[in-house]
This record gives C-alpha cells, structure tokens and sequence, in this order.
C-alpha cells in the first residue's frame, strides 16, 4: 500500500453537486447522479469539463448507477420506485420498469441480464433485450435484522450476486436459483453506514470496509473470514473498488488509499 498520491486534477460541480459517478468504456467520461439542483443524470467529458450530455426523467434520488460492460447502455434506479434504461448516445430514456418500491441494480458481467433488487426483499432478474415484459425470475431473501439494501454486484463470473446493505451484513446468493450461499457479518458499522462490498476479478473473495477503517475478507466458496487489512483511514470506508484487471484496489474514507494485495496474505 502506498502512502502518498497527486491528483491529477479537480472538476468542480457545485450547481448541481455530485453523488454517484461510474466511467464510461471512454476512460474520459463519465455519467454521474446530483445531489443539488435536480435528479437529472450528466454525462460529463474529464479531458475539459463539458456536459456532453442530461439524461431527465427521475423524479427523486438516484441511488444506483450500472454501466453495461459490453455498450453504452447504463442503468439508474432511484427513490422515485423506478429504473430506467438508458443509452449514452440519446438523451431520452430507452426504457422504464413499473413501480418497484425502493430499487436497486446492477448488470450481469454479460450485460444481458440486470438485477433489480427491490425493497430490500427481492431480486428480480430481468432480460434487457424484453424487460418490458417484467421480471423472468424472482427470488425472495430476508435477512434475520432490519436493514436496507444498499447496492447490488454481479460476481465477475456470473455465478453469484452480492447484496450490500447498511446493517452490518452482507450476503451472496447463487444468481440462477437464488439460494443463499452465505451472509457476512462480524465488521462495524453501527452507525447504518452504506458502506460498498465487491467481488475480486476472480469471484473468489468478497470484501468490505468497516465504520473502524479496516477492509474484511471472506472467501466466496467457504464462507471463512481470510483477512482483515488495516489502511489507518481515519474513518469508515464507504468505498470499496477492486481494479477489473489488475491485482489492486482502492478503498476511500475521506481519503483514498490503493493497494497491491500479496496473494500469499489471503
């Protein structure tokens, strides 16, 4: 782990704010949710500081942004009960779910099929190329405290989804039948945090930051806790993301810190 960076630069968004921000397949753009003026999502060019882009139509917070991994199509779901489909080159949305409560979303790895979990009760799955005709399997999972969901991740292979919520727990099921392979638990956070888990690129561990600033460890075909690494944030991390080629990720508080895991370590 290093411990110094330099920006490379900073943009600047006060009119309208900055929530969540996910890059395009153009490494010098991004699409990112508001926090001030509106709901309308911006697609924002990094190389100068232009909206390329406004994306209207949610009627409250954007909670969940998902790019395709394999086109410019991108999902948003948001507190108004709906996900919306989009495509980066028109400003109209392509698509609208009926009412799903609170709703969170993500693409699977083949950007063909998108979760949606909803209420922090269900997962439905939904064909992109037919979603209009609604969910094509539903899968019910109650975790045994109250919590919200608050994110949703395919594993890298498919195999698995992971469910992030604000309680202290965390839980994979199996993506095709929706049984519950395990649910993590055993990392602080009790101050309901939305702190972000995520798979490594070969789906064989889960991680997520703690209230306490250390990253939690688990295999994903045990169940067993494999680490606990300590960064010295000096607060909850919040965020978690694991580089989708390399062997590195960055977990960020107030701070960002990046990491070159030792494989011999886990």
């Amino acid at each position: 782990m290093r411990d110094e960076g330099r920006p490379a630069g900073t943009l600047n968004s006060k009119k309208y704010g900055v929530d969540l921000i996910r890059y395009t397949h153009d490494a010098e753009t991004v699409v990112f949710s508001s926090n001030k003026l509106d709901d309308t999502i911006r697609y924002l060019s990094l190389t100068d500081n232009k909206f390329i882009r406004y994306f209207p139509g949610h009627t409250a917070s954007v909670i969940s942004l998902s790019m395709s991994p394999v086109d410019d199509t991108f999902l948003s779901s948001s507190l108004d009960k709906t996900i919306r489909v989009w495509d980066l080159r028109a400003p109209n949305c392509q698509g609208l779910t009926n009412s799903l409560g609170t709703p969170v979303c993500s693409f699977d790895p083949d950007g063909l099929i998108f979760a949606a979990g909803v209420d922090s009760q269900f997962i439905k799955l939904y064909d992109l190329r037919a979603f209009d005709k609604g969910p094509f399997a539903s899968f019910e999972t109650i975790f045994n405290r109250v919590c919200d969901w608050t994110g949703l991740k395919f594993s890298y292979d498919g195999k698995h989804i992971l469910i992030s919520t604000n309680g202290g727990m965390i839980r994979i099921l199996n993506a095709f039948s929706g049984a519950v392979m395990h649910t993590f638990s055993g990392y602080n956070n009790s101050r309901g945090i939305p702190l972000e888990a995520c798979f490594t690129p070969d789906s064989q561990l889960v991680m997520i930051g703690s209230e306490d600033g250390r990253v939690h460890v688990w295999s994903t075909e045990s169940g067993m806790k494999v680490a606990v690494l300590d960064g010295k944030h000096p607060g909850p991390i919040n965020t978690l993301q694991f580089n989708p080629r390399y062997m590195t990720f960055a977990s960020a508080c107030s701070n960002m810190k990046f990491w070159l895991p030792c494989v011999d370590d886990l």
